[in-house]
């Protein structure tokens, strides 16, 4: 559903709400970019930007802060509680919009208890409902009692079972890119920043911990219930409702610096200590590139392994994955890049989901800087030729033009539809331009100024577009022709002046492929000191022809069937797969049954699918087993695949 627009008399309504909610507001309902129709002709700006997955009126009443009061019943696996709204509003403001999803409203008040009349519109499959509530004259909060149900969509459940200690359970929650109106009924919109604080009620001997200040660490004695402790939270920066998170479970904590540590199950607690050491040397890293870390601490939580994603950049908690604890730091690129969120997408934020790559954009860019002042130029050069060829394998399963463009058009439809390598690598490979046209250091000065000035603000791309006006390519009046920008960002594809990075670690990798499809045997093969970025190049160079004996060659020679490192096991299965490789087949199960991260699991079911056959059986097989453990957002990817 689309959100209502502005008043009639538009100067009006946008002189009054500036002076009522100052620059923040300005800076939420940035312009949006038409594309000229012309490629060559500089791009037009109209001021006209709504959130089309949000039901909210932020113009007319916006949430300023939520204040939650929650159990958690593990038995009857629901959240229930209340959510308090401070709201702030136009004088002529009756009511407030909240988005809802899969949740039973048992009530609504005003701060003193009176209930207030509200209304549930009709359930919309993506976008859920809108929660209008009445509000009286001078109203500032409002209190909606509720519970989540079964198709919360945010929350997953945990089964003991399904945890790596085996004997608690776990619950987490992931609420981008909308499912945060499926626990807490809000205006689910990335412009509408709000503080929160929080008191979560947790069977004992669990643990809750929060995306924000843990005030009692260790919990405290719930009155009258033995059983519950409470833990508090309080996040006092205004963030995007998406980025309010919680995970409870056996949870324990070890300090890797004076303002960073892990946080992971207990069974897992010193293997995941262990391989995040360095965390303490990324925030510095990060600091030194594009300014003071601005959230006070920086923590890891590592998550059982049916998380969907590799990282969600929760501000001061970074939920992770299990799959990147290889035992030798070999994937903690995840870390930096979850890291550089703490300034693109957390400190200034896509306004829209149609902005998404404003927010993963930036980060690849800063993750891959993070990398390189961490492990040198080569590593960084590795990184970025494996995304890049990453986005042009994209590029090409992508059927939809639409979705190779960076400003997208997803009204109407789940944000996740744009999901894909294009925000991150084609976004990254724009930002690269920019550095290489321009010099490294009159870019690191305009991006470290762009977070400074957009800090605690959204943008979009029409803002990122006036902000390049105003100041890198200020004077410059041919800059927009010759960096394609219209085409960068409006057109799909990918434009013909992008660079493509060029790795002499990847060139001698190369040589070893050719040699190995020439005849060489594997254990010939010069690879002594690989890291893990070159092994993965290694698999992907190789040929979709190779015989049953080269496989075995390979895997005898390097033990890529049984590697513990996930990154390097996903190549292997997805050539194992093209290959009909059989001594594989067993950890392809296992890999699949045993974690849910989305950009493992869902190539690997569509490189079955496409095997017809023995594929498509083992893919439905192994799916009806897997599915269970899953959480949401990955089932609603494979379930389009695995039909």
């Amino acid at each position: 559903m689309r959100t209502k627009g502005f008043a009639p008399d538009r100067r009006t309504a946008i002189g009054f709400m500036a002076a009522l909610m100052g620059s923040t507001f300005l800076t939420a309902c940035e312009p949006k970019v038409e594309p000229a129709s012309d490629d060559s002709a500089p791009l037009a700006l109209v001021r006209s930007a709504k959130d089309v997955h949000s039901y909210a009126e932020p113009n007319v009443a916006r949430v300023r802060h939520v204040d939650l009061d929650l159990t958690a019943d593990f038995r009857a696996k629901v959240l229930k509680g209340t959510a308090a709204l401070t709201l702030e509003t136009a004088p002529t403001a009756k009511q407030v919009v909240l988005d809802v999803k899969a949740l039973d409203i048992e009530g609504v008040t005003d701060a003193s208890g009176e209930p207030l009349k509200y209304t549930l519109g009709t359930p919309h499959p993506i976008f859920g409902a809108p929660l209008t509530i009445e509000l009286p004259q001078g109203a500032q909060k409002v209190v909606v009692t509720y519970k989540t149900t079964a198709d919360t969509q945010a929350l997953q459940w945990l089964d003991p079972s399904q945890t790596e200690g085996k004997k608690h359970p776990f619950l987490l929650s992931q609420g981008q890119s909308i499912l945060t109106r499926t626990w807490i009924p809000t205006q689910d919109s990335p412009m509408v920043r709000q503080t929160y604080s929080a008191i979560i009620r947790v069977p004992t001997p669990l643990k809750a911990v929060m995306s924000a200040e843990m005030l009692t660490p260790d919990g405290e004695a719930v009155p009258g219930n033995g059983g519950l402790r409470a833990f508090r939270f309080k996040m006092d920066q205004a963030i995007p409702p998406y980025l309010i998170a919680l995970a409870i479970g056996d949870i324990d904590f070890r300090p890797t610096g004076d303002r960073t540590g892990v946080y992971a199950e207990k069974a897992t607690i010193a293997r995941a200590a262990a391989e995040l050491e360095d965390l303490e040397k990324f925030v510095a890293a990060a600091e030194k590139l594009y300014g003071p870390y601005r959230w006070g601490r920086y923590d890891v939580l590592i998550l059982p392994p049916s998380f969907p994603f590799g990282g969600m950049e929760n501000p001061r908690l970074t939920f992770a994955t299990p799959t990147i604890l290889a035992g030798d730091k070999s994937l903690v690129s995840l870390v930096a890049h979850e890291l550089a969120h703490s300034w693109s997408g957390n400190l200034v934020t896509n306004a829209t989901w149609d902005d998404f790559w404003l927010n993963e954009g930036f980060t690849t860019y800063f993750e891959n800087r993070i990398m390189e002042e961490m492990y040198g130029k080569d590593r960084a050069l590795m990184l970025q030729s494996l995304g890049y060829s990453s986005l042009q394998d994209t590029l090409s399963r992508i059927k939809e033009p639409g979705l190779t463009q960076l400003h997208t058009d997803l009204k109407g439809r789940d944000p996740d539809d744009g999901f894909s390598d294009i925000p991150y690598e084609k976004g990254a490979a724009f930002l690269r331009l920019l550095e290489q046209t321009y010099g490294r250091k009159k870019f690191d000065a305009w991006l470290k100024g762009y977070f400074t000035r957009y800090a605690f603000k959204s943008m979009t791309t029409a803002g990122f577009v006036e902000d390049l006006r105003e100041t890198l390519i200020k004077g410059d009046p041919g800059a927009e022709d010759r960096l394609k920008l219209n085409e960068w960002l409006y057109k799909p594809g990918l434009p013909s002046n992008a660079v493509k990075p060029q790795s002499e670690a990847f060139a001698r990798v190369e040589a070893q492929v050719e040699a190995f499809t020439k005849g060489t045997p594997a254990k010939s093969l010069i690879t002594e000191g690989w890291v893990t970025q070159e092994w993965q190049h290694f698999i992907e160079s190789l040929p979709d022809t190779l015989t049953l004996e080269q496989m075995k060659d390979l895997d005898a020679a390097f033990s890529f069937t049984s590697s513990r490192n996930s990154e390097i096991l996903f190549a292997w299965l997805k050539l194992a797969i093209v290959h009909h490789y059989e001594p594989a087949l067993p950890a392809l199960e296992t890999f699949l049954t045993s974690q849910g991260r989305r950009r493992f699991v869902s190539p690997l079911y569509t490189a079955l699918m496409a095997q017809k056959g023995w594929g498509v059986d083992m893919a439905k097989r192994v799916y009806a087993k897997a599915r269970p453990l899953y959480h949401s957002v990955t089932r609603a990817t494979v379930d389009e695949t695995v039909k």
